[in-house]
C-alpha cells in the first residue's frame, strides 16, 4: 500500500490522477470520473473542511467506529462495487478539472503536514486514529477508485 505521507508515493498517486481524462470510463460501478473525483474529495473535506458535512450522532458514530472503522483503516484493498455511505454519494455533475485540482491539493497538503500531524488526530466518523489508520484509509480509497478508472 502506498504511503500518503511519503513524497514519492504522493507523486505516484498524482501521476495516476493526472492520467485521468474527462472521458475516462469506470471498469465497474456507475460513477462518472468527475463524480469519482468529487467522491474522493469528501474524505479530505471531512479533515480540512468539516463544516461542509453534518457530524454523526452519538449512536451513528458508535456504529461507524465499531463496524466500519476496522474495514476502512486496515490494509486490505476494497473489492469492486462495495456500497457507499450517503455522505460520499455524489449525484450532480461536477467540474472535472476543478475536482482533480482539489484532490491533488488535498493530497499534497496531507503529505506536507506529514504523519505526525495525523497521529492521534480525531476523525469525525471514527474517533482518534493512528497515522497508519489515516494512511490506510486515504491511500486505499484513492487506489480503489484510480484502479476503478484504469489508472
Amino acid at each position: 500500500m502506498k504511503n500518503i505521507f511519503d513524497q514519492n508515493d504522493t507523486i505516484h498517486l498524482i501521476k495516476r490522477i493526472n492520467s485521468l481524462t474527462e472521458d475516462s470510463f469506470p471498469k465497474w460501478g456507475v460513477m462518472s470520473v468527475d463524480k469519482m473525483l468529487a467522491h474522493c474529495n469528501v474524505t479530505y473535506e471531512l479533515i480540512y473542511e468539516p463544516e461542509k458535512h453534518k457530524k454523526p450522532t452519538f449512536i451513528t458514530k458508535w456504529l461507524l467506529k465499531t463496524f466500519v472503522k476496522p474495514k476502512v483503516t486496515n490494509d486490505i484493498s476494497y473489492k469492486p462495487n462495495l456500497p457507499t455511505a450517503a455522505m460520499f454519494v455524489i449525484t450532480d455533475s461536477k467540474n472535472f478539472e476543478e475536482e482533480k485540482k482539489r484532490l491533488i491539493g488535498f493530497i499534497q497538503k496531507t503529505q506536507q503536514l506529514g504523519s505526525e500531524a495525523f497521529e492521534g488526530k480525531e476523525s469525525s466518523n471514527f474517533g482518534k486514529l493512528t497515522s497508519k489508520e489515516w494512511n490506510n484509509m486515504m491511500a486505499k480509497h484513492l487506489d480503489h477508485h484510480l484502479t476503478q478508472f484504469g489508472v
